[in-house]
């Protein structure tokens, strides 16, 4: 019984390492009770769309902390990247207004290791953060221009692989997490191709993944035992894409690509 209990206790510290890269929406997965009223979350998320709107953003790439920093393994901070895209509204009345839009990959409720593509807006992207903070990172206009011109397309939709883990291998097939789909569709936008040999090819050599700093018995037991957690798609050392690794890339190749953080 006491060996029972050690194998859970090590497991559930297991999945709070692995899964602090998780992304769940606002309605299901592992998203948690919301820390703060709806008004605050509804003017953080007007604030970050006038950061937004003030830089004339068409495409950012934008970031929320799921987890409070202290649960989150070295190197990482944000815990959800998606892309937010200039885009015309339709509100509950029939209008039509300028805004944007949030495009997600998110795990499914009832399937962990299962993802879709899902749109929202703002205020559902920083519903059950565990704190009011957001990294913003705009590509360069040329960058931004391209990936307007490719997200929502079926190209876009054929680069999601809804075989999903919280610590996906951006440099493999067969897993993905949104971290990796946002690099994915970054380099589909660069290289203007859908192919994702050639994709692959290219983070590869260009860009430099997160080590994923848990103890491999560890590992091995919350893939063991939690279906978004797995290792398949890991050859060696496991390694995930952040939102501050794929910042990184974009400063280093993205002539005028700029990062910032807001907070209330």
């Amino acid at each position: 019984m006491r060996r029972l209990l050690i194998i859970l206790f090590l497991m559930v510290f297991t999945l709070a390492e692995a899964g602090a890269t998780g992304s769940a929406s606002a309605s299901g997965g592992a998203a948690q009770a919301s820390r703060f009223k709806p008004e605050q979350i509804i003017a953080f998320a007007k604030q970050v769309e006038k950061a937004l709107a003030a830089r004339r953003a068409r495409v950012a790439i934008l970031a929320r902390m799921g987890r409070p920093l202290s649960e989150m393994p070295p190197g990482m901070h944000f815990t959800h990247v998606a892309f937010a895209v200039y885009s015309e509204i339709t509100t509950k009345d029939g209008r039509k207004v300028p805004g944007y839009a949030i495009h997600n990959l998110y795990q499914q409720s009832d399937r962990p290791d299962t993802s879709e593509l899902v749109m929202d807006f703002p205020v559902d992207f920083f519903a059950d953060v565990a704190e009011l903070e957001a990294g913003i990172l705009f590509p360069s206009e040329n960058l931004q221009q391209r990936l307007m011109q490719r997200i929502g397309t079926p190209e876009y939709r054929a680069l999601h692989d809804p075989h999903y883990s919280v610590i996906a291998n951006p440099y493999t097939e067969g897993r993905q997490n949104c971290t990796e789909f946002v690099l994915d569709v970054l380099h589909a936008a660069i290289y203007n191709t859908s192919d994702i040999k050639t994709i692959k090819a290219a983070e590869k050599r260009y860009f430099e993944a997160q080590s994923v700093e848990v103890n491999p018995f560890k590992l091995l037991l919350g893939a063991m035992f939690s279906q978004e957690v797995s290792t398949v798609d890991h050859p060696g050392a496991p390694v995930t894409a952040t939102f501050e690794k794929i910042g990184a890339f974009l400063q280093k190749y993205d002539q005028g690509a700029e990062i910032v953080t807001l907070r209330p």
